[in-house]
Formats: C-alpha cells, structure tokens, sequence
C-alpha cells in the first residue's frame, strides 16, 4: 500500500466528481469534519466553499481554474491509469471511517466500479452517501438498528456465505455470488444482525438510514 496522505483520528468526508447535493455535505462533514477530494471532487468542494486538506488523483477531471486556486502542498497526483481515483484514495487515507460523498448515482459503470472498490479495500472502512441510498462494506458483524420493513439489500462482489437475525427472508446457508444467488430487497423485522464469513457483500439502505449504518460501522 502507498504511504498515507492523510491519517486521521477524526472520520473524513471524501468528496467525488459525481452528483453533489448540498445537504449530503452537509451531514457528511457533521460527522467527518476532514475534507479530501477525489480528482474532480475539489471543484466541488471549493462551490460549496469548502477547501479540501488534500485532493488526490490522475487529475484529468479538475479543473484548471481549481488547480490553481487550491495550494500546490495540497495536490497529490498520482499518474498511474490502472486504478480510479477513488481507488487512489482509499489507498491512501487513514481514518475511523470514509463518508464518501459524490460516487453514487450518476453513471453506473463507476458505480459498480465503486463498489468493486470498496470491498477491496474494505481494511479502510467507508461509507457512501447518495441522493437515494447508502451503501458500504459488510464487516465481519454488523449491528443495525432498522424500522421494521426498511429495504436492506445484499449485493455479493465476491462468493460469500453470511447469517442474519432481524431479516424477513434469513440468509443462513446461501452461496452468495455475483453471478449467482444475490439478496436485493429484503426487509428488516426490527433491529438487524448480520456476520458474513469473508469479505465481499455490499449493504445498501436507504439513505435515511445513515445514522444506523454510521452507528453500525463506528460502534
């Protein structure tokens, strides 16, 4: 792994080039004070007014007006083409946990390469927050305090078998697989326990539950 460029005590809000809206910052730097940018994401940052402690990537997205307004201390390229910047980030940051704002919801061919990402790289904790949902790597175990009925989907990135408690449909005893069986909406009777035997399985809720999959993952 690349040195960090970033370590941190705190949570940091990790801002990318895809759709932005205003109230997502918001709650992700309530909870993640820290900013870095992921290529494109700095011209984000600075129209919400936010300066980034450090914006990471190949840089073929920012633009140029942005790079010359951010310090030169903060940029840190990284040339290579054979990951994207979000890949380049999570590499290269330290922290409790990533609240990655700005990587959800605009074109699905980075989408899915997002969440290919996470799972990866899931010895780095992160948290997507979108317009619609949120979505993160399943942990060993995972605790999440549900309403009875929310969407809790399971989309496996690798083969992977896992128990539940507090599902309507249980998952003990299924192969999951990307080509195969996966657990798209599924819905909590209540408070959900989830333990998976590897790594691999994407969770996606609603985005309003953020403070449970916050609390789940940093808990």
């Amino acid at each position: 792994m690349p040195d960090p460029v970033l370590s941190s005590s705190e949570c940091i809000t990790l801002l990318g080039g895809g759709a932005v809206e205003a109230a997502c910052l918001d709650l992700a730097m309530k909870h993640a004070p820290r900013v870095v940018a992921a290529d494109g994401g700095a011209d984000h940052a600075l129209r919400f007014g936010v300066m980034p402690e450090a914006v990471i990537g190949d840089f073929d997205s920012i633009t140029p007006k942005t790079r010359e307004t951010l310090p030169e201390e903060r940029l840190f390229p990284v040339a290579e083409q054979d990951s994207t910047d979000f890949e380049k980030c999570l590499q290269r940051l330290r922290a409790p946990l990533v609240i990655g704002v700005g990587f959800l919801g605009l074109r699905l061919d980075h989408e899915l390469s997002v969440l290919n990402t996470l799972v990866r790289y899931s010895a780095q904790p992160c948290l997507l927050l979108g317009q619609e949902d949120v979505a993160f790597a399943a942990p060993a175990a995972l605790d999440l305090d549900l309403a009875v009925g929310t969407r809790v989907s399971l989309f496996p990135f690798m083969p992977v078998r896992g128990e539940s408690r507090g599902l309507e449909w249980p998952i003990r005893g299924i192969d999951f697989a990307p080509g195969g069986r996966i657990g798209t909406s599924n819905r909590a009777t209540g408070a959900v326990r989830l333990s998976f035997e590897g790594a691999g399985m994407v969770v996606i809720l609603p985005r309003a539950c953020f403070g449970a999959a916050l609390a789940g993952l940093t808990g």
